[in-house]
């Protein structure tokens, strides 16, 4: 099928209108969000930086965070990116069944990153070390929960575009939102080694 017999398609079902200027006009758009959604995490990351020695005589990174944790959500992540791929690449490929697959394993992985980081999140606060503690803590919870808060979100997006692919099929409007939702997706798992290397590693180290 050539791409204008796709567009055409797409309008025949009266989803949204057939005109390719539209999604373009879409991708550009949501670049924009990304750009403005990175220069807020830039915002919590310098402030992490100039508040991760105020303690205020608590608990201290070193003492709080731990490195298999964190290395199994960083791992769980990472690997939600290549299947997320993968769907990406059955799409293409016109194989929905095979991209629904992957998908469902995009979601659960992505379920079990935020099923540590409230764990996580669960047993600082039952220590005494919630975010009203410290400087340090204020900007951790901050950093991490809003990064985890936007993984929230895209699972939620997740679940959204598997209705619609089961629903409508590989139409044109589908496929741009999915790939809109893989630009999210890896965005953030980029931001999640930041936090990683940032965060974690100095922290533990």
């Amino acid at each position: 099928m050539t791409a204008d017999a796709f567009v055409a398609a797409a309008g025949a079902n009266g989803d949204e209108p057939a005109t390719p200027d539209v999604y373009e006009q879409r991708a550009f758009g949501f670049w924009l969000y990304l750009m403005s959604d990175a220069i807020i995490f830039s915002l919590l990351f310098a402030t992490y930086a100039v508040m991760a020695r105020n303690n205020a005589g608590g608990p201290t990174a070193n003492t709080l965070f731990s490195l298999p944790n964190a290395f199994t959500e960083t791992m769980l992540l990472l690997f939600s990116s290549i299947t997320f791929g993968l769907a990406t690449l059955a799409m293409k490929s016109g194989e929905k069944q095979r991209m629904l697959s992957w998908l469902l394993v995009t979601f659960l992985l992505g379920l079990g990153f935020v099923g540590l980081e409230i764990r996580e999140f669960h047993g600082m606060v039952r220590a005494g070390a919630g975010p009203d503690r410290s400087g340090f803590l204020s900007a951790f919870f901050t950093l991490v929960g809003t990064h985890g808060l936007h993984v929230t979100f895209g699972l939620i997006w997740i679940l959204i575009m598997t209705s619609q692919v089961i629903i409508k099929g590989l139409t044109l409007p589908v496929t741009s939102r999915f790939l809109r939702l893989g630009l999210f997706w890896h965005f953030l798992d980029i931001i999640w080694i930041g936090i990683f290397s940032i965060v974690y590693l100095p922290g533990i180290l």
